[in-house]
């Protein structure tokens, strides 16, 4: 059944991508963005390849820094799944200079929405990162309510991650300020860590550090001291879900499960004992990351039901990675 014409930003994305191949397997027709590098496009036969891809997928060339590509793209579709952002966890820009880029770009693409007089609503995806940093112990159970400090990411992420974080904690609060202010239908989805199988050639960064204790890589054992963890497909269907659900307003959590560090250990060493995982002793003393956690209530509200636990999730990431030959 032809649904409509949709847009996905970023298409190149590991979430974007799996959005992709749910939203044509739903009966939707997509213009998907990527961003090209010195004017030639890299390989997307890994999206073009999808089922349905050939009739109803269109990939078109456009960039955050410059609004006014989005335009053609967005033309005619009834709704947008924003999912481009840039990642620079190395810090090679200021983290100003991206936020204010990331900020008009999304804005620029909201106007697009507007002019193209056929968007209904657009869906944003938003993170984990725009709710739980701001001070709150890592006890306490936080919901859409919650906002994450850009003066306390500043001076406690500033060697990892900050630009991301606030850039996707503005982009957030600007895009549903503007939603409101001009009569626009904007939700959006708040992800935690995003884990399971992924349709490119290379591992996500999100399951790459989700599964470190699998590939032995002792250096992202810090950021899962305590991490709460959703299924790449469960995030994808929450996304369509939302913009089929007429009543859907504001922000939604979609997180399935959270462990601490011990017990990721003591599940992962258990389930796959045919990976030599360095122990988390040598954790005991270090400083890590201990962040609260988050409820999905809001959306398990509207009728979504998550389909996958931590099982499928690290299942379904290692045979991945064993046939792109990863692991």
């Amino acid at each position: 059944m032809e649904k409509g014409l949709v847009c996905v930003t970023g298409g190149r994305g590991y979430l974007a991508s799996w959005l992709i191949k749910t939203l044509l397997e739903d009966g939707y027709s997509v213009n998907a963005t990527v961003r090209t590098d010195s004017g030639t496009m890299k390989d997307v036969s890994y999206l073009t390849n999808l089922p349905g891809a050939s009739e109803r997928l269109k990939i078109f060339d456009a960039d955050l820094s410059k609004p006014e590509t989005f335009k053609e793209p967005i033309k005619g579709c009834i709704g947008v799944f924003h999912v481009a952002h840039p990642i620079d966890f190395e810090g090679k820009e200021p983290e100003e200079v991206i936020t204010e880029r990331v900020v008009k770009g999304s804005l620029g693409i909201l106007h697009a929405c507007i002019d193209s007089k056929t968007v209904k609503k657009v869906v944003y995806t938003s993170s984990a990162s725009a709710v739980v940093m701001n001070g709150k112990k890592h006890t306490e159970v936080l919901d859409e309510e919650s906002w994450s400090d850009v003066d306390f990411i500043r001076s406690h992420f500033k060697e990892f991650g900050a630009s991301y974080f606030i850039s996707k904690t503005m982009v957030e609060k600007e895009m549903l300020e503007f939603g409101e202010k001009n009569g626009l239908d904007v939700v959006t989805v708040v992800p935690t860590y995003v884990l399971g199988p992924f349709i490119g050639p290379r591992c996500p960064d999100s399951v790459y550090v989700s599964m470190a204790m699998i590939f032995g890589d002792t250096s992202k054992y810090k950021m899962l001291t305590k991490t709460d963890f959703v299924h790449v497909d469960d995030v994808a269907r929450a996304h369509i879900h939302l913009f089929e659900f007429r009543n859907a307003n504001g922000r939604y959590i979609c997180s399935k499960i959270g462990y601490t560090i011990e017990e990721l250990y003591k599940f992962l060493s258990s389930r796959y004992p045919e990976y030599k995982m360095p122990n988390i002793e040598f954790l005991k003393d270090a400083e890590t990351m201990k962040l609260p956690s988050v409820s999905s209530s809001k959306l398990l509200g509207t009728g979504f039901r998550f389909q996958y636990g931590l099982k499928e999730m690290f299942d379904d990431a290692i045979n991945c990675c064993k046939r792109n030959k990863i692991l």
